[in-house]
């Protein structure tokens, strides 16, 4: 398996995949075409040198799976940094196979290589077997986490 940094091409692929679960699906707008939305925001993404969209590609050069790290420098911790990772999907029919896991070894590491101080997510608390697994990677529930939609 290989990581690397999304291009222009894998953005299809991408939005497929943040689209098809059961949340996703009801927040994106996944047609081909994709929406020009979905590459303005990939060119956004690409432009701030805080922000890593990366794909993992199989043996065959298939995308099985996303993630998105952003690094975030802050005054607090000494003017930390904190590594946030987003949009973690894997292609469902390679789900369960332990390529969660080996994605999240992967962040781990390069958050530590970009020398933040913490890595942090937020998950949708309907996703209870999601929350099971970051749990069982050693990530703690220590914040109360909220967020304030705009339409």
């Amino acid at each position: 398996m290989k990581f690397r940094k999304a291009t222009k091409n894998d953005v299809d692929k991408i939005v497929g995949m943040i689209a098809d679960d059961e949340l996703g699906k009801t927040r994106e707008n996944y047609q081909i075409p994709l929406p020009t939305e979905y590459l303005v925001a990939f060119e956004n993404i690409c432009a701030d040198p805080n922000q890593e969209l990366i794909v993992l590609e199989n043996e065959n050069s298939e995308i099985i799976g996303t993630l998105q790290l952003s690094f975030i420098q802050y005054l607090t911790y000494r003017g930390g940094i904190r590594a946030q990772i987003e949009a973690v999907r894997i292609r469902k029919d390679k789900r369960g196979l332990g390529i969660g896991k080996t994605m999240f070894e992967w962040a781990i590491n390069r958050a530590q290589e970009r020398k933040a101080h913490l890595l942090q997510l937020t998950t949708d608390k309907k996703r209870p077997k999601a929350i099971k697994f970051y749990e069982d990677l050693g990530f703690k529930a220590t914040h109360e986490g909220m967020k304030m939609h705009f339409k």
